[in-house]
């Protein structure tokens, strides 16, 4: 009976998970590029540690230097650079016409601003009536700043 009772017990603790403490550094580089290691950083790098509750998950990475398949198909330097000069056209497009869209959001959140209804007596009313506008501005400013950042990341 007891070594039963002392099985069951080893078996419940070979169940439990054990716990591994490693200093883990959250960098982030100039580009904005957000990593995660357990290697010491240099003193230059823009690294702060993180709390030792916190839980870390691991993925393995990518190999960075793989080479390509045999039959991945190859682009030469001025089609990818023509390629890359179309991509750029196209995200300056987007980048105007968003800036003109966020100008009009903008206006119409002013115009919004500046009526006053007699039915708003509360002021809750008229925050919940020009909310939409203001969301409307925001998600403006945010796609501007995403094309404004991708638009950066090319060569």
């Amino acid at each position: 009976m007891k070594k039963l009772e002392n099985l069951i017990l080893l078996a419940g603790l070979l169940l439990i998970p054990s716990v591994v403490l490693a200093d883990v550094y959250k960098c982030v580089d100039d580009d904005g590029h957000v990593t995660y290691t357990n290697a010491k950083p240099s003193s230059k790098a823009k690294c702060t540690a993180l709390s030792r509750d916190q839980r870390v998950s691991t993925v393995p990475g990518r190999a960075s230097n793989a080479p390509s398949p045999s039959g991945f198909p190859k682009v030469d330097a001025d089609t990818q650079k023509a390629r890359d000069n179309d991509r750029r056209k196209i995200l300056d497009q987007e980048l105007a016409t968003e800036q003109k869209m966020l100008d009009e959001a903008r206006k119409a959140l002013a115009e919004q601003e500046a009526v006053r209804t007699g039915d708003e007596r509360n002021y809750q009313r008229v925050l919940d009536r020009l909310q939409p506008y203001k969301d409307k501005v925001a998600l403006h400013e945010r796609n501007i700043e995403a094309l404004k950042k991708e638009i950066g990341n090319l060569r």
